[in-house]
């Protein structure tokens, strides 16, 4: 005994001696920031923002035609607030409503980037406007805020670009790398008609980008629990996207004879059954990129649970939400109190971790729910993103730049569960990255899509300056 004892003693000593081992090598991955040559802020940038919010460019669902008079009075707009732009770069609207700009660059040796936003909105749900601060289309600036739909989704980033764009061209900057400025029209669809076809009119032309730049990571403050420092979050990849339909089809009946299976209790126990058989979580990149840069700064009873994940990674997978989900979002079936139906259906949407796919998904659910139910792809749908580097000088670029703006924020390469339009420039971009500097904090994140959208004059001066000292950097 006594030696069973000496040996399990010896054990937990170099257990824990490995774990504080780890903890202590981990290291901050954080670069030193650099001096940055202030940007002169535009006066007319909330003016422009505000009136960028008030042309109603809605994307209403996939059926819908565009409103032309709101995207054609929109880019009309773009082109009297940012004259320089639209005379020294050169100008194609890609299926009418999409835009791309090219800015040539001085030396053709090397690589073009790609800058990205989309112009389109979300509706608003129409019983909720008496909860807004001010009419979501007004686009009303406070002493504080500008308050509008598109204020954070998306036309902050958008006009950011063209404001720094056209601050750069008064000051006779050139570029030497290309730099394509990427505008879909209808990402909050799909981004089918719009970034889809902009990425496959590029591959025509032979461009071959450094990066590709578009929305889906932010600055994340007081998000991260126990954790003061503010996150940049800089995505190289996104989830696939699938929803698939439930659907029961039985001979129905009258309610007061209920038959063994009937249709919606099938439905309901298919549902039930999914969500009790979660797609398990899993270490793949680029979530291990984020125990090593966000444990890094962790402290230390924290930093060596990030350290140790192969003791730990259970519940920091988790809280990072790294694997498959699994959301019913729509039911339908019946018709009347007393009559039990023929058909059930049930939506259920899956974002997708890399290393599964729509088809391995499918499959999950079959097996899942059985032969009695039908399963059927449900609208769009994509695989999970290609994983970008951080070994590149493009993302180093990005990474000094974030630093320099942001000293206090802490870089942390992730993973980004929504989609964004960036997934179709993998064929024409080296790498693919997801961050421009919102800040999101716990009670603005609710924001996004929802009740009173708006953004802070100070954040909006921040993502100007931002996309200047990026444009600067890469030239």
């Amino acid at each position: 005994m006594k030696k069973l004892l000496l040996g399990l003693l010896a054990v937990i000593v170099v257990v824990a001696a490995l774990l504080i081992f780890n903890t202590l090598s981990l290291s901050s991955k954080q670069v030193a920031p650099e001096p940055l040559e202030a940007m002169i802020f535009p006066d007319s940038a909330y003016h422009n923002l505000s009136k960028a919010i008030q042309f109603k460019t809605i994307s209403f669902s996939e059926d819908a035609i565009p409103d032309s008079t709101a995207f054609n009075g929109f880019h009309e707009f773009l082109r009297e607030a940012y004259p320089l732009v639209h005379e020294q770069l050169s100008l194609e609207k890609i299926n009418e409503y999409s835009l791309l700009y090219k800015w040539q660059g001085t030396d053709a040796s090397k690589k073009p980037i790609i800058l990205m936003s989309h112009q389109d909105v979300v509706p608003v749900d129409q019983p909720t406007l008496s909860d807004w601060e001010a009419p979501p289309f007004e686009g009303r600036i406070t002493d504080t805020h500008i308050i509008g739909r598109g204020t954070l989704d998306d036309k902050s980033s958008l006009m950011a670009l063209m404001e720094s764009v056209e601050t750069l061209l008064q000051q006779n900057f050139r570029p030497a790398q290309t730099i394509y400025l990427a505008f879909g029209h209808d990402e909050e669809l799909g981004g089918s008609t719009g970034a889809k076809e902009i990425a496959a009119y590029l591959k025509a032309k032979g461009v071959n980008a450094a990066m590709a730049l578009d929305e889906g990571g932010f600055l994340a403050v007081q998000m991260v629990p126990d954790f003061d420092k503010t996150v940049a979050m800089v995505n190289l990849a996104e989830k696939g996207y699938a929803s698939f339909n439930l659907i029961v089809e039985t001979r129905g009946g009258h309610s007061s004879a209920p038959p063994k299976d009937n249709t919606l209790g099938m439905l309901a126990q298919a549902i039930v059954d999914l969500e009790n058989n979660q797609f398990p979580y899993k270490m793949v990149k680029p979530i291990d990129y984020q125990f090593e840069y966000m444990g890094a700064e962790m402290p230390f009873m924290k930093k060596l649970a990030f350290a140790n994940p192969w003791l730990f990674k259970g519940p920091v997978l988790k809280a990072l939400n790294s694997h498959t989900t699994t959301a019913p979002t729509i039911v339908e079936g019946g018709v009347k109190d007393n009559v039990i139906p023929t058909v059930g259906k049930a939506t259920i949407n899956f974002r997708i971790l890399p290393g599964e796919t729509v088809a391995s998904v499918k499959e999950h659910v079959q097996e899942t729910v059985g032969d009695k139910i039908k399963v059927e792809l449900a609208g769009f749908t994509t695989d999970p993103s290609p994983v970008s580097g951080i070994e590149s000088e493009a993302f180093k670029n990005l990474e000094l730049t974030i630093r320099s703006v942001f000293p206090e924020a802490v870089v942390v390469p992730g993973l980004i569960g929504g989609g964004t339009d960036a997934r179709y420039f993998y064929d024409v971009a080296d790498d693919v990255y997801r961050f421009y500097p919102i800040r999101l904090e716990p009670d603005s994140f609710t924001r996004f899509h929802g009740i009173d959208e708006k953004i802070s004059k100070e954040n909006y001066r921040e993502m100007v300056e931002f996309a200047y000292q990026l444009i600067k950097k890469f030239g």
